[in-house]
Order: structure tokens, then C-alpha cells, then sequence
């Protein structure tokens, strides 16, 4: 099996019986070995395990027993996902040895759902400090050309999804760390709304802001994914406890009468981005007002205000999580995580409270600016990959994050790949629905997708 299936795709045959769960992981795992020297997307690859999940899988198929669209399907989790007795790092060298004795909730879901666990993928340390290069594994690399960056911090999700090591992974996102990778990598990426997919078993970076989610090849792919992660779980005082959606359900509808807005200014003014980067957006919106959706300006607060109390609440929650370590090993994190988070000891009470204080009228702000609107436009990154040897240490800090508006907010939020722009690395389109409106935001992401050609183009490395 040479060509790329998405996970829809791989369904429909496992489902046919024309595709054995074992012959895709093979293919996989086969893509694993002549890819991964390069890309270093896994840190650490489970191949017997892999091997067992798709044996059983195909028995239950065989025996007519499905356990539903994913049974069979290869994944792999971001190394801050708990996995019972295997290696969980968060790629850092403080918990090189660490080996949990629980699955986190949505890993347990997944595996409950069928899948096939290859492994765990690299990640910015503890989900903010890369790329890294003075760390026991090395960052992941772009497929796209690797040279390049992945974005972060589900930096090795992003690269194995484009390059076909897996057909889908799960992310996290406490400021972008899934759109961004997403983005780059060009693929698809959502941040579900806050408190939608349990965070236990997670090692956490900001206990407000925090959200996990999933990362695949298309939209669909990602809405298949979402329905096995999300859901209440009582452990997790910030899940939500509400009843599942299909998430699939809109899928197909189109965009016809969807009312879309767009933050022109978050990508044009507040943070501008590259001519390819706004090419692709305005393009997106052609194809959504060509299928019918009605197109209108948004104006929120300058993006500044979002990211300023984003970076406050997240500096210093992050801070509160490692201050014991810091303290106690300052010099076994990578410089980049210990300079960034160190800064959150310099906070103080009076700034956090009042960054909340600020975030709720943020969260009122879009709420209002969304009551006759469905869907958001802007951007995700504000453009093609840059090399990952020219990534300044505090970019997090000299401009303002196209994606913090929405781990501020709790909004889902999703990257979706629109195009290509300079040496043929990819280019984005950020769309935001209503909280728990991820049905119709799907929907927009299926129809725009479908309208275009950028999924079936993948990179030149993985194509061999």
C-alpha cells in the first residue's frame, strides 16, 4: 500500500474488507522507518504495540464486530499525553525516565474506540519552550522542506500527519499549539471549545487555557477523531458536561446562508501577515461567498489586548505548575522553557487579576460580536515556515498571537490548510465558531476544502 488515505478513506475499506488494519499500520510503520531520521517527529515509536492493537483490530472486523470508524485507524499521541507503561517525557529531560501508570482519559477513549497507538511525538518541552535544540531528543522537523519550522508546541503531530507517519495524533493548545502546527504543516487542526475534551492525564501548562484536541489530514478527519475524545469527564473540573454532538452531522451541508465574519484587521493591521498568507484568506472567502455564505467585517479589540492577557494568565499559571522543579532544577529544563517561564515569577497578583478581570469582557466582546454571525475568518500564522535556526527566543513576546484570542476566549477555533505560498511551504486559514458549535464548524471547513485542491498535495519527502 503506497498511496496516502485519510482516515475516512481507511475506514471505508477497513469497513470493506479491501484494506487490513495490520497492512495500514505496516504501511505506516514502514513510512516511520525511512522518514523519521529526518523529521524526528516520534520520540518514541511503539511498534509491537502498534502490530497487537491492529491484529485485534482486524479480528473484530472480521468478525463483523467494528468498533466504529476509527477501529484500525493509526495514531500516535503528543508526549504530553500519559500513556500506562509508556514513556511519557513532555520532551524534557526531566522526565526522561518517566513512565505513567495510567492512560489521560482521552488516550484511554481513543484506544476505546479502536485505534492503532504508534507512539509518542514530539513537542515543544512541556508544550512551550521550542524549538529546542539542547534537549535529549532533537525538535521535529517540517516535512514541507525541513529546514524549516513545524510551529509548536504539537510540533511532531503536525509533521507526522503531512508526511503520512499517521493518519491522525492529538494535539494540545494553551495558545496555539495546535493551529500552529497545523498551520505550517498544512493540515487541519482544531482547538475545540474549552472544557469539550477532558485534560486529565495531560501534563498541564495553564490550568485556564489548556485545551487538548486533534490533528489529521482533512476537516472530516478531525471531526471523526473529536467524536472519540470529547465528552464530560468528572475529573476534570473545567470539562463541560453536556451531551456529544455529531460532529459529522453538518458535514456536506454547505456553506449556503452560513453568516460569516471576518477580523480583517487582526491579520492585516494588528499583526500583519505574508502576501500568500492574505491571498489564501481572500480566496477562502471567494470560495465561501461563491457556495453561498453571506460575508461581513468584523471589529474586536486591537489583537494586543487578547494577547497581552493571554500571556499573563498563561506565564503565570505555567509558572505556578513547574515553580517547585524551578526551583529545585532550574538548569535540567532546555534554556528556552526556563528563560520564557521564569518570567512568570515576575507577576504579580494585582497583574493576574486584572488580565482575568480584562479576559471576561474579552469573552463578553466576541460573544456579542458573534450573536448574528456562525463562523470567524483570520489567520493562524502569519506565514510560511520559517527556518527553524531563525526562530527568535522571545517572538512569543515582540508581536501579537493571531491564536491567543481564542484560548482567551474558549471559542473553537481550527486551522485549515489555504494553499502555498513561497518555496511551496503552506499557507492558512483561521475559522472560529460559537462555543460547542463545532458541528457548524466543520461544516465550513468540509465545504471550503471540498471546493479546493490543497489535499492532494502532499509533501515532496513523504512522497519519496
Amino acid at each position: 500500500m503506497s498511496e496516502f488515505l485519510t482516515i475516512a478513506e481507511a475506514s471505508r475499506q477497513l469497513a470493506a474488507k479491501t484494506l487490513s488494519p495490520v497492512e495500514l499500520t505496516k504501511a505506516c510503520l514502514d513510512r516511520v522507518a525511512k522518514l523519521n531520521g529526518t523529521l524526528h517527529a516520534f520520540l518514541l515509536l511503539t511498534e509491537d504495540r502498534a502490530l497487537a492493537d491492529a491484529s485485534k483490530a482486524e479480528a473484530r472486523i472480521m468478525a463483523g464486530r467494528p468498533r466504529g470508524p476509527l477501529d484500525g485507524i493509526p495514531i500516535a499521541h503528543k508526549d504530553i499525553y500519559n500513556t500506562a507503561g509508556i514513556r511519557t517525557t513532555g520532551h524534557s529531560k526531566l522526565l526522561r525516565d518517566n513512565v505513567p501508570a495510567k492512560d489521560a482519559v482521552t488516550v484511554a477513549k481513543l484506544a476505546d474506540a479502536g485505534t492503532v497507538m504508534m507512539g509518542k511525538l514530539a513537542t515543544h518541552e512541556f508544550a512551550m519552550g521550542g524549538p529546542s535544540f539542547d534537549l535529549p531528543w532533537p525538535p521535529a522537523r517540517n516535512p514541507w522542506n525541513p529546514e524549516h519550522f513545524t510551529a509548536g508546541s504539537s510540533s511532531g503531530t503536525g509533521a507526522a500527519v503531512a508526511s503520512g507517519l499517521i493518519l491522525g495524533g492529538t494535539g494540545s493548545d494553551t495558545g496555539g499549539s495546535i493551529r500552529g502546527p497545523a498551520a505550517l504543516c498544512g493540515i487541519a487542526g482544531i482547538k475545540p471549545t474549552y472544557g469539550l475534551c477532558s485534560r486529565t492525564g495531560v501534563l498541564p501548562l495553564s490550568f485556564t487555557m489548556d485545551h487538548t484536541g486533534p490533528m489529521a489530514w482533512t476537516v472530516e478527519d478531525c471531526a471523526l477523531l473529536l467524536q472519540a475524545m470529547a465528552g464530560h469527564d468528572p475529573t476534570d473540573p473545567a470539562s463541560a458536561n453536556r451531551p456529544v454532538p455529531n460532529f459529522t452531522a453538518e458535514l456536506g451541508q454547505g456553506v449556503k446562508g452560513l453568516r460569516i465574519g471576518v477580523v480583517r484587521h487582526f491579520f492585516e493591521t494588528d499583526h500583519p501577515v505574508s502576501s500568500a498568507t492574505r491571498q489564501g484568506i481572500a480566496h477562502a472567502l471567494e470560495v465561501f461567498e461563491h457556495l453561498g455564505a453571506e460575508i461581513s467585517d468584523v471589529t474586536l479589540s486591537p489583537m494586543a489586548d487578547y494577547h497581552a492577557v493571554g500571556s499573563i494568565i498563561l506565564t503565570a499559571e505555567a509558572y505556578a505548575v513547574h515553580e517547585p522543579w524551578l526551583k529545585e532544577r532550574f538548569n535540567d529544563y532546555g534554556e528556552l522553557f526556563r528563560d520564557r517561564i521564569a518570567l512568570g515569577g515576575l507577576i504579580s497578583g494585582s497583574d493576574y487579576v486584572q488580565a482575568v478581570r480584562r479576559r471576561r469582557l474579552l469573552c463578553l466582546e466576541l460573544t456579542n460580536a458573534m450573536a448574528d454571525l456562525d463562523i470567524l475568518v483570520s489567520a493562524s500564522q502569519t506565514g510560511e515556515a520559517p527556518k527553524i535556526t531563525e526562530v527568535p527566543k522571545w517572538g512569543n513576546l515582540e508581536k501579537p498571537s493571531l491564536t491567543m484570542p481564542f484560548n482567551v476566549t474558549g471559542f473553537p477555533a481550527m486551522s485549515v490548510c489555504g494553499g502555498f505560498g513561497v518555496g511551496g511551504l503552506p499557507v492558512c486559514v483561521q475559522l472560529i465558531a460559537k462555543p460547542f458549535a463545532e458541528p457548524t464548524l466543520f461544516r465550513a471547513g468540509h465545504a471550503y476544502e471540498a471546493a479546493t485542491n490543497w489535499r492532494a498535495r502532499r509533501p515532496a519527502l513523504a512522497m519519496g
